[in-house]
């Protein structure tokens, strides 16, 4: 398997496959495909991880597509932002958005990771359930906007706004802090709740997100009435 990802802000990862190679994908995932290529729609990962998958909001099956020769995959970016591809090991994890998970090599697995902390699942942003892709095989996520990747030391700490964990490593905890002080609540502009990675391992913060898009969006829509 040989990929590229190109398209600059609207980026799409071009994947080119051997003959038996598998890529699986959300269903519907793939965007284009020249050659043979077959489509089969199917739990994956055993049904208690489907069922998993079902109750956190994504799909009970997922769609894997097999190469019959030679042949090109095309998945794209649902937003404006980057794709980033992530080599596992077996064994190797990493937690992200319900949403940033584009496609994977067949070997991946997938399945819900919970909050252990109850404050990052209520005001977190990130909600409770969030999604565990493990090894070994290739993942390719979608982030939404510009990305920033940090490596955390132990005990190492990165703070930042709400909803805006694109992923991390399994390493890493995540927790929520109220932030301090009267004039920073109400006039400081950056919220009640802020989001604290602490490491060690290595976390990727999105500058933009489609529910705060939706925020920002919303003073600027018209409802008209009927």
């Amino acid at each position: 398997m040989r990929y590229q990802i190109e398209g600059g802000n609207l980026p799409a990862v071009v994947i080119e496959l051997e003959p038996g190679e598998v890529i699986i994908s959300e269903v519907g995932g793939r965007t284009w495909a020249k050659g043979p290529v077959e489509t089969d729609t199917k739990a994956t990962g055993g049904i208690g991880k489907a069922i998993g998958r079902m109750f956190s909001g994504e799909s009970f099956f997922m769609s894997h597509y097999t190469a019959k020769g030679h042949a090109e995959i095309g998945f794209a970016s649902s937003f404006a932002g980057s794709i980033i591809a992530k080599e596992l090991k077996a064994g190797e994890s990493i937690i992200c958005q319900k949403s940033a998970f584009l496609c994977a090599t067949s070997e991946v697995s997938l399945s819900i990771h919970f909050q252990k902390k109850i404050g990052a699942g209520f005001f977190g942003g990130e909600g409770f359930i969030m999604q565990k892709v493990t090894g070994p095989g290739t993942v390719f996520l979608e982030l939404d906007g510009y990305v920033r990747e940090y490596d955390l030391n132990p005990g190492e700490q990165v703070v930042c706004d709400t909803g805006l964990i694109a992923l991390m490593d399994e390493s890493c905890t995540m927790d929520v802090v109220v932030v301090k002080g009267i004039k920073n609540k109400f006039l400081g502009g950056e919220g009640l709740i802020d989001t604290v990675v602490t490491g060690p391992g290595k976390v990727y913060i999105q500058t933009m997100s489609l529910p705060r898009l939706g925020e920002m969006l919303t003073p600027f829509i018209k409802i008209s009435k009927q």
